[in-house]
Formats: structure tokens, C-alpha cells, sequence
């Protein structure tokens, strides 16, 4: 599978994020399709330019960003990246993310979808000076077991 056209583009892709900077982000329309597409709990961004706005706010806004990429797994039509985001994030504090990536790939293994899935609720919101403390009594209300 080495040969295979996604599976480099998905080597590439997740190398980006391995080194994402602001000298790395003019990689971006290499490794995608113009009309790629970019989700995650706060962004839907829709082609090279914004998309690229969006990386670029996330640098602007975190210090000691690191991605790390941990595995890769591919389906028909898929792959899913699972990965851990480590930085320190203005208003937040320290970030230690676990997260997937749902990427779905050209033929010729040029990134055209990429949808993050993580918790930005244990990790941004409960994290909030006005929302943590109503937010954490309303999970504690409705989990079976207290939040460690």
C-alpha cells in the first residue's frame, strides 16, 4: 500500500500537521483540492484561502503547538488520523488533546475533506470562567459516575 497514491497523500497530510508553522502553510495547496473542506467544533471552512485562514488563526492563537499523529487508518472510501494536539492556548491555559480525523482523499491522494472530532466541551468550554461552572453541574446532573 505504499505505492498507493492515498496512502502518501495521507503521509503528507499528516506530516503537514507534524509541522504545521507559519513557514509550512504554503504547502497547503499541494497536499488538497482547491475546493478542500475543513470542519472541526469551531470552524467550516471551504477552500485553500480559508482554510489556510483558519490554520493560520489556530497559530496565531496557541504557543508551543504540537501535533502528533499516532495512527492511520484507511477504509474504502476513508482514513482516519488519530492524533493528540498539545499547546498552550490563549484564555484556556494548556491543551492536551486526544482527537480523529475523518479525510477523505482525491485519486490521485490529495486531501478534499478533513473533519476533526474532539471534545471541545471537557476542553474549551468546561475550561471558561462563565460557562465552566453551570456547564460542570449539568454534567456532573446527568453522569452516571463524578468526572475525574
Amino acid at each position: 500500500m505504499t505505492d498507493d497514491p492515498r496512502n502518501q497523500g495521507l503521509a503528507a497530510w499528516a506530516g503537514f500537521f507534524e509541522t504545521l508553522s507559519l513557514e509550512t502553510l504554503d504547502r497547503l495547496p499541494a497536499l488538497t483540492v482547491p475546493e478542500v473542506r475543513f470542519r472541526d467544533p469551531f470552524n467550516d471552512a471551504h477552500g485553500h484561502d480559508a482554510v489556510r485562514a483558519v490554520l493560520l488563526h489556530t497559530l496565531n492563537g496557541c504557543r508551543d503547538l504540537r501535533f502528533t499523529v499516532t495512527h492511520r487508518l484507511f477504509a474504502a472510501d476513508l482514513a482516519i488520523l488519530r492524533w493528540r494536539f498539545e499547546a498552550t492556548v490563549a484564555g484556556i491555559g494548556r491543551m492536551d488533546v486526544i482527537g480523529t480525523s475523518e479525510v477523505r482523499q482525491a485519486a490521485d491522494g490529495r486531501v478534499a475533506e478533513h473533519i476533526d472530532h474532539w471534545d471541545s466541551g471537557e476542553h474549551v468550554y468546561l475550561r471558561l470562567p462563565l460557562l465552566g461552572a453551570p456547564l460542570r453541574l449539568i454534567r456532573q446532573r446527568l453522569g452516571a459516575f463524578p468526572p475525574r
